[in-house]
């Protein structure tokens, strides 16, 4: 009798002590740049390519892609190569295999690149009772493996299409970039009985301004440049937990020399998100 007291006192305290869950707020975060120090698909792609999934020339032909992307601009004809690009380096590689291997991955180069500033920040909203999203272009399988690691509520990744447990090769639906990343947040806030107004978001990206937008909280991490100014203008909140301002302004890892290309341009591109934020302020494209 005594020892089923005791269960059922300790059960009591722990009922006691549990937070609350908060059903209408959450929190949203960006990864790469913001969560991860650099690319997270860049991080996966170069242990997928040490172990032989797939060749360096395939990584690197990859990268250029995402570069030429990045300079010729985001009209709906260039955003249409990247999304046909994007994935082609893993099509007919299983799903079950690259998955299994990203973990490996995370442990190996991702949880050593987690800024524990942005982890802090996350857990915050977890002890408060709320859930926890990434949102990110990063492919939603990996993505998810960062989220899972982190005890996070879940993750929103573009998807991959696999047909038989084998990556095709091709997207499903948009690159989550932009207004198709706020789009998929208001979809995710109507499923799951989220009120926006009460949500925070987190991002180091100007190209998350259709995010920001969308909720009551927005935060700047990290930010570049563009967002850094846009986040001053409106009194929104910044958050900065990179030690080499410099080094880090670069989001891709200086191994990779292209990628190292791709942070140049993308800053460039920063520049000129800036120019149309100042000159359209309500603009969500």
């Amino acid at each position: 009798m005594a020892k089923n007291s005791a269960g059922l006192a300790a059960v009591e305290v722990e009922l006691a002590t549990a937070v609350p869950v908060h059903p209408h707020a959450a929190a949203f975060f960006d990864v790469d740049n913001t969560v991860v120090v650099g690319a997270s698909i860049f991080h996966f792609a170069k242990g997928l390519a040490a172990r032989k999934f797939f060749s360096t020339r395939d990584l690197r032909r990859f990268v250029w892609q995402q570069v030429k992307f990045r300079a010729s601009g985001e009209g709906a004809e260039n955003i249409a190569k990247a999304r046909e690009s994007a994935l082609a380096f893993v099509a007919g590689k299983s799903v079950a295999d690259i998955v299994a291997v990203s973990e490996d991955i995370y442990d190996e180069t991702i949880a050593e690149r987690i800024y524990s500033g942005t982890r802090a920040l996350a857990q915050l909203h977890l002890d408060a009772g709320e859930r926890v999203w990434l949102v990110t272009a990063t492919p939603e399988e990996l993505a998810q493996i960062i989220a899972r690691r982190l005890n996070l509520t879940g993750a929103i990744g573009t998807r991959a299409e696999h047909v038989d447990g084998l990556f095709t090769g091709h997207l499903v639906g948009d690159l989550l970039h932009g207004e198709a990343k706020a789009a998929a947040v208001r979809q995710l806030a109507e499923r799951e009985g989220l009120d926006l107004s009460l949500c925070a978001a987190y991002s180091d990206s100007i190209n998350d301004m259709p995010l920001l937008l969308l909720v009551g909280h927005p935060v700047a991490v990290n930010p570049d440049s563009a967002l850094r100014d846009e986040a001053r203008r409106r009194g929104w909140e910044i958050r900065d937990f990179r030690t080499g301002r410099k080094a880090a302004r670069v989001g891709i890892p200086a191994a990779l020399v292209l990628g190292a290309a791709a942070g140049v341009v993308a800053g460039g591109m920063a520049i000129g998100r800036k120019q149309q934020w100042s000159r359209h302020p309500g603009r969500t494209d």
